[in-house]
């Protein structure tokens, strides 16, 4: 957005009530014929301003859209979110993450949020594909992070507990993380989660942690495959949430955590994720690449693993899979 219509937008939400086009050519010392100019992008980028002769403009209502201006003014964080790229269309912010890590130095990118109003070619885990319509929250965070190789799998952890955190606090809804990177409202997902890598040997160039969110979705509008496994907030509470307010909320929580794991806190990410279990102490399935294990989910270890007792009595291990609730 024009910096010059970010100041207009300043003037109108500073504004007690209408503010004429004259005051505020006076206030930034451009002509009349620029502040309309500058009115209509703003109307553009979905701020409602109504305009009279008489009394001038005046800002009726805010832009739904996660534009950067609108997160940083709900943001408290040290670093996460602090430089925001907004896209309203593109094919994954993942990929545009990872094109500004190509281009450019990842430390100094690190904490910085590509978002985007919908996806055209979002991608899930194992490669699906992630259906990623306007409505939604699709975002990226880039992370160069001081925490040991074999414990960066806790910053998938982090992000699940911020996700359901988010929308417990936000909405009063019992979100829980289904292992490994998933959140679900009852039976249904609502949240996923996927975190690249960038490594050689034992060095971390940078990660980015992929987060999308059903926010205002309406399911049925979804493929039919998706018919009955995934929700939305808004078809939860009955009613469009604000976007902004939980995209913001879901950043602080999530630093919270992160800098957690930068303390080697890991005992506290591990306590919380398992309170937050929607799969342990439940029977589960498993299907991995190579077999499928089912039985009780009794437990994570340090690095993440499901731990499967089997009908056997036997616990094994599983480090990754499509895990589902018998």
């Amino acid at each position: 957005m024009n910096e010059t219509s970010l100041k207009v937008l300043s003037i109108l939400e500073e504004a007690d009530g209408s503010i004429s086009g004259e005051t505020i050519s006076s206030q930034l010392g451009v002509s009349r014929s620029a502040v309309w100019k500058h009115i209509r992008e703003l109307r553009d980028w979905g701020y409602v301003i109504s305009a009279s002769r008489q009394e001038g403009y005046r800002l009726d209502a805010a832009t739904g859209r996660l534009l950067p201006y609108e997160i940083r003014k709900l943001l408290k964080t040290r670093f996460i979110g602090r430089d925001i790229r907004y896209y309203k269309s593109t094919a994954s912010t993942t990929w545009v993450a990872k094109d500004l890590c190509s281009r450019g130095d990842p430390a100094s990118l690190n904490g910085t949020v590509i978002v985007a109003e919908e996806q055209t070619g979002g991608i899930g885990r194992l490669g699906r594909a992630w259906v990623s319509p306007s409505g939604g929250i699709w975002f990226t965070i880039i992370l160069t992070p001081d925490i040991p190789i074999d414990h960066l799998f806790m910053i998938t952890m982090a992000g699940s507990i911020a996700v359901a955190r988010a929308i417990r606090k936000e909405y009063d809804i019992g979100a829980l993380i289904k292992w490994p990177n998933d959140i679900y409202i009852g039976d249904k997902k609502v949240s996923g989660l996927l975190l690249e890598l960038s490594a050689e040997a034992d060095t971390v160039h940078y990660c980015l942690l992929g987060i999308g969110i059903d926010a205002n979705i309406d399911p049925t509008h979804l493929p039919s495959e998706f018919a009955n496994t995934i929700t939305s907030i808004s078809a939860e509470t009955g009613s469009e949430i604000d976007r902004r307010t939980l995209l913001a909320r879901v950043l602080r929580e999530f630093e919270q955590r992160y800098l957690l794991l930068e303390s080697e806190e890991y005992e506290s990410i591990l306590r919380e994720w398992k309170s937050l279990s929607l799969t342990l102490d439940h029977r589960v399935h498993v299907r991995t690449l190579r077999k499928s294990v089912e039985g009780e989910a009794i437990d994570i270890d340090d690095h993440g693993a499901l731990l499967i007792r089997k009908d056997n009595g036997r616990v094994e291990r599983v480090i990754s899979g499509d895990c589902s609730h018998t």
